[in-house]
């Protein structure tokens, strides 16, 4: 579940190993590329944060960060 924090989307996934996290980021990464909007992340091991925020916007939460939260929920 994300969860709005300090302006930005923020969420902690969690999997079963460090191959597919480290997978999940890959594709994480190839969604945010052609959206031209990419995310503040974190990776320990099975363990990926997310911190989605829109800097040209001041680096408040918009639709921009919704829809790639939005994205990313329908990879896992």
């Amino acid at each position: 579940m994300w969860t709005e924090e300090n302006n930005k989307l923020v969420r902690t996934f969690e999997f079963g190993n460090f191959v597919e996290a480290f997978s999940f980021m890959t594709k994480v990464a190839i969604i945010a590329e052609k959206m031209d909007h990419h995310p503040n992340w974190s990776n320990v091991y099975n363990t990926v944060k997310i911190e989605l925020c829109t800097h040209d916007a001041g680096d408040i939460v918009t639709d921009r960060d919704r829809e790639l939260a939005a994205s990313i929920d329908q990879l896992v």
